[in-house]
């Protein structure tokens, strides 16, 4: 399953579940590396690099199990993300 080439709403689902899972587990050593390979398969270039070692962070230390980083990486991504607006020039051309 490509992971990259979901939609913007099966994006979401996946990661509030991931998130769930990532607050339930107790097994953080397995879903720390698990988390950050899947965050790196959702989310190409360096941002989805970045937000994988953020989310194996965010996994390994006791305590931060709580912050959704699949979810708030969603929301970073398709709510936040300036949208880049080509820029238009007109020019006329003289008649000769």
């Amino acid at each position: 399953m490509n992971l990259e080439n979901l939609s913007k709403n099966k994006k979401l689902t996946l990661s509030i579940l991931f998130d769930i899972v990532g607050m339930l587990t107790l097994l953080d050593i397995i879903w720390a590396p698990a988390s950050a390979y899947l965050m790196s398969k959702m989310y190409k270039g360096t941002r989805g690099k970045v937000a994988g070692v953020i989310s194996f962070i965010e996994e390994a230390i006791p305590g931060l199990d709580i912050i959704p980083t699949f979810t708030i990486m969603w929301f970073l991504t398709y709510v936040f993300q300036k949208e880049e607006k080509p820029i238009v020039i007109e020019v006329e051309a003289e008649n000769e």
